[in-house]
């Protein structure tokens, strides 16, 4: 036998055994005694509980902020939520002014509300905003809201990231913070957190109550306040800088660096962290929101920044004709015209809505182009992410989340 290897008893009535084998099988089958058989296997029914496509919530308590609010979203009978890892976020559909609306916000509760039936989410004012203004004043409790199963990998992964995170945070850019805190109190997550926490004035710090309860309750978590606005004893004052973020490095070294907040503040703090000289792998940050200023950008065509589209959009058998703002992202101009498109981070990463770009030009800033090298190549787009600057005729994926 080859490479060594002898088949015990092996001869020609074996050989005739083994040929027959077939015909055994089916004869021992025919003759088996028929049985019912569960259709329901509980791998299946697990993966669904912790993958689903959807999730059907409702609005259960609504908590004020200053300037934002929290909704408690979760399942009316109380059974459990998908699960989600500290820093993952929900996209949230909504039906407002009959346009449908498509929204990723960030837990901010505790991984451990999950076997509660429940989830928080915060949603702060965005005057000028198609969509958060208009969510803030017409959510209600009792209200339905369908979800995406949690999303993103902004969360800690001690194989990835070092044994601690000093968190750069901005404005409403804390809630995927807050969330890690709660678990690391809770016991969920294991590693050290340092959150620098820039506001404008300490009366419009978003969560300040609870981070400071946290903090009393859990050693590994700390809370810096940086005011760029205001000045306090126990608060750091001006920004988030390179000199601020070394005063909290840990002594042994071994650290990731977090940030979630506004664009200006990543722009900024960036920087500074390219002073410090931080290898990349250990500098992480929430998704970056599509340029609400795009005509500023290079390489976008002179002209066009006023300029008013048609676009034709194909799903499926259904066609529709609509128009669209060149500073835009051709989503925002679906969504106006009452369309239902996939969509979930929209920030040009996740590819939800990755369409066939048939006919016209748009412009794609290079911060926030997620695309493959192949759907460069074959002229598909991502529209959360894509601005017009021409007519177009797209063709888009099913109605879904």
């Amino acid at each position: 036998m080859p490479y060594g290897v002898k088949l015990k008893g092996l001869n020609g009535n074996d050989m005739k055994e083994f040929a027959f084998l077939p015909k055994t099988r089916d004869a021992v089958i025919a003759g088996a005694q028929a049985k019912d058989v569960d259709s329901v296997f509980a791998i299946n029914e697990n993966a669904k509980a912790l993958h689903p496509d959807f999730q059907e919530l409702t609005v259960r308590e609504i908590i004020e902020h200053t300037d934002a609010k929290t909704f408690i979203l979760g399942n009316e009978d109380g059974s459990p939520v998908a699960y989600f890892k500290a820093g993952q976020y929900l996209s949230l559909q909504f039906v407002i002014d009959n346009s449908i609306l498509t929204r990723p916000y960030s837990i901010s509760s505790s991984p451990q509300w999950c076997a509660m039936g429940k989830y928080a989410v915060t949603i702060r004012k965005n005057p000028g905003g198609f969509a958060a203004d208009k969510i803030l004043d017409t959510l209600r409790v009792g209200d339905k809201v369908t979800a995406s199963a949690p999303e993103g990998s902004f969360f800690y992964d001690k194989i990835r990231d070092g044994s601690h995170v000093i968190a750069v945070a901005g404005g409403s850019g804390i809630t995927p913070f807050l969330s890690m805190a709660y678990a690391i109190r809770d016991d969920i997550e294991d590693f050290d957190l340092t959150i620098l926490y820039g506001s404008a004035k300490y009366n419009n710090i978003l969560f300040k109550d609870e981070l400071k309860s946290i903090t009393q309750d859990c050693a590994r978590v700390k809370v810096v306040h940086v005011l760029s606005d205001d000045s306090r004893e126990d608060c750091e004052s001006g920004f988030i800088t390179a000199d601020l973020i070394k005063k909290y490095i840990p002594a042994d070294g071994s650290y990731s660096i977090f940030m979630c907040g506004p664009d200006a503040m990543y722009k900024f703090v960036q920087g500074e962290i390219e002073k410090l000289g931080v290898e990349k792998k250990f500098v992480r940050r929430e998704l970056q929101s599509v340029t609400k200023n795009v005509s500023a950008l290079p390489g976008y065509p002179a002209g066009c920044a006023d300029s008013v589209f048609n676009v034709k959009l194909v799903r499926g058998e259904e066609i529709y004709e609509f128009s669209a703002k060149a500073d835009e992202p051709v989503l925002v101009a679906i969504e106006r015209a009452g369309i239902s498109a996939p969509s979930r981070c929209r920030c040009g990463e996740c590819g939800w809505c990755r369409s066939k770009l048939l006919k016209g030009e748009v412009f794609i800033p290079e911060e926030t182009d997620g695309r493959r090298w192949a759907d460069k190549e074959y002229g598909y787009i991502h529209p959360c992410a894509s601005f017009p600057v021409s007519d177009i005729e797209i063709e888009v994926p099913g109605s879904y989340i």
